[in-house]
């Protein structure tokens, strides 16, 4: 049972690293389908923030902090500033976890959205603090609202293709441990 535990965790830690993979790829091809000046949801953070919500085992610090270093590196960022942004935001929800367990869906997103923002403002506290230079205000702002409507969506499509779910009140792993 333990063996067929850890091995389910390994399993999404594995597809976890293959949707980035993909969605990395598909972020550095040359073309959009989304209008002009709309930027599109950052689908790699919800997804990150929902199974930080659902499962927290799954995804351990050590494997956010890795793929969101990765994505600064490729997407030549400030190296670490947003990784470590995700991993200060992630870590919050998941120490919050047992709190959040029995909330609605609403108030769940509401605490998503909170986190979201607290996380764009630092890093723009960050990036102003050692004068990079920045996008402007407006697309920064439509990014975090597009991907704050996407958790939903991410939300469902994890929980309908992946089986990813929250677990039950007292459900214990295979030590005995809470989920």
């Amino acid at each position: 049972m333990a063996e067929q535990l850890a091995t389910l965790r390994w399993a999404y830690r594995g597809l976890y690293l293959l949707l980035a993979a993909a969605i990395f790829f598909f972020k550095l091809l040359p073309i959009s389908s989304l209008p002009l000046g709309i930027p599109g949801p950052d689908v790699m953070l919800c997804i990150t923030l929902a199974w930080v919500m659902r499962r927290p085992d799954y995804l351990p610090a050590a494997l956010i902090a890795a793929v969101y270093l990765l994505e600064d590196l490729l997407f030549m960022r400030p190296p670490g500033l947003w990784a470590f942004a995700v991993l200060l935001g992630s870590e919050f929800l998941r120490s919050r976890m047992a709190l959040l367990r029995e909330v609605s869906f609403a108030m769940e997103w509401i605490m998503v959205a909170t986190v979201l923002v607290a996380m764009g403002l630092l890093n723009r506290l960050v990036l102003t603090l050692a004068m990079v230079p920045l996008v402007g205000l407006g697309p920064a702002v439509a990014q975090i609202g597009m991907t704050i409507l996407a958790y939903p969506l991410v939300v469902a499509l994890s929980g309908w293709a992946f089986g990813m779910r929250k677990p039950a009140t007292g459900e214990v792993d295979a030590l005995g441990r809470r989920l």
